[in-house]
């Protein structure tokens, strides 16, 4: 792979993966490994899917790409699926390439419309690879250190007496930009009391809610999306990641009540491949799967048995310091005095034994993000495995493939 760019911080251990079918991924000499992290939080529904590929077959032979001028049904078909999801009657979607993509469109539509200068977010989120929304420049952005607020013991509502919420801006913030849960990729869930409260004070603005579900929606939590463990209203979602299993289409989906206030303004945001039929087809089978086989529920089942059995490893052998889960997104933290090449030595004896899992580069932090399709003994051989490598001192542990 000397002709690619590779991601900074990551080892390539798997030069030559010929397939993949569900949660499993075949290397040149026929040896299985079961994905853990589903692609970076990508094939929801599994590598392979048949839905997907009958989609991908299907459209591409009516029609792949359309221009500025024309277009196909099926946008409209995965729009409505998609809006019918948040509850967004009224609304209207941007289907585009990637994650990125989606945050800052909703990123621009937002800085459109609102009169306020700032717009606020958590200091610990990750919104994407360019535009407004990665630079967060402080003429546009007011970020908010939350970790505080993790041991808060107050009852009732966050108020002026505490000064961490006094040193927010609200005079000065048009809308509020909520990752509910992937901190970077270190998987910290904001205490849900502070979250409802900012929403309310910037909604008292007449500001807006946007949600960036690229890596917590698609049923990743155990609910569709992110948000909804907060109670939230939004007034944009942006989805990517999950939504294309694997093949590169983002949403941004838009609310009825920001349609409204865009009205005939323009957004200046210009791509080649935006509403392109063959995404959206996409989107739409992955929708209709996972709401035809309730993998949502599945999934939550499959989640319980991981936490439940990552607790167990941790009081048996000590080496497990935090464990951060919801639904099928978990981050495992190695003990305190684990160092951070012990963690990397754990990482490669799990994918020497036919598992992957991510490692948080330069930290303690392994992340397992299986698709909502694993099954139960996946989880129980990795858990078996998992455990007998913490126990080896020197990170060891049983190989193989089973």
């Amino acid at each position: 792979m000397s002709h690619l760019f590779w991601y900074p911080g990551y080892t390539l251990p798997l030069k030559h993966v010929t397939r993949a079918d569900n949660c499993y991924l075949f290397a040149a000499d026929g040896k299985r490994y079961v994905d853990l992290e589903s692609g970076v939080w990508c094939t929801a529904i599994g590598h392979s899917h048949p839905a997907v590929l009958q989609a991908l077959e299907q459209q591409a032979g009516r029609i792949s790409h359309t221009g500025y001028s024309y277009s196909n049904e099926i946008v409209e078909a995965a729009a409505r699926a998609v809006l019918d999801l948040h509850g967004f009657g009224g609304g209207k979607c941007n289907f585009l390439c990637s994650g990125s993509e989606a945050v800052e469109f909703s990123v621009r539509v937002a800085q459109t419309v609102i009169s306020r200068p700032l717009l606020l977010t958590l200091s610990d989120s990750y919104f994407g690879a360019y535009g407004a929304a990665r630079r967060q420049a402080a003429d546009e952005w007011f970020a908010f250190d939350w970790q505080a607020c993790t041991a808060c013991e107050t009852v009732g509502d966050c108020s002026a007496k505490c000064p961490h919420w006094a040193a927010i801006p609200f005079e000065r913030i048009g809308g509020f930009l909520f990752e509910p849960g992937s901190s970077s990729g270190l998987v910290r869930f904001p205490p849900p009391k502070l979250i409802r409260r900012i929403a309310a004070a910037v909604k008292a603005n007449a500001g807006l809610v946007l949600v960036n579900e690229v890596t917590t929606g698609v049923g990743r939590t155990g609910k569709w999306f992110g948000y909804q463990h907060y109670e939230l209203a939004p007034d944009s979602v942006a989805m990517g990641k999950g939504i294309g299993n694997g093949y590169p289409v983002s949403v941004a989906a838009l609310g009825p009540n920001l349609v409204e206030r865009l009205g005939d303004r323009p957004v200046l945001y210009a791509q080649s491949h935006q509403n392109d039929p063959l995404g959206a087809a996409v989107t739409l089978a992955v929708i209709n799967t996972i709401t035809k086989d309730d993998l949502i529920e599945k999934g939550r089942r499959i989640a319980n048995l991981l936490k439940v059995g990552l607790e167990g490893i941790r009081a048996r052998t000590g080496k497990i310091g935090a464990i951060r889960a919801r639904g099928l997104m978990a981050a495992v933290e190695l003990a305190d005095a684990s160092p951070v090449d012990f963690t990397t030595r754990v990482q490669a004896h799990l994918l020497r034994a036919g598992f992957i899992v991510a490692q948080r580069p330069g930290l303690n932090v392994l992340r397992i993000d299986p698709p909502l399709t694993i099954g139960e003994p996946d989880i129980a051989g990795f858990l078996e495995t998992f455990e007998a490598v913490l126990s080896d001192q020197t990170g060891g542990g049983k190989d193989g493939n089973e």
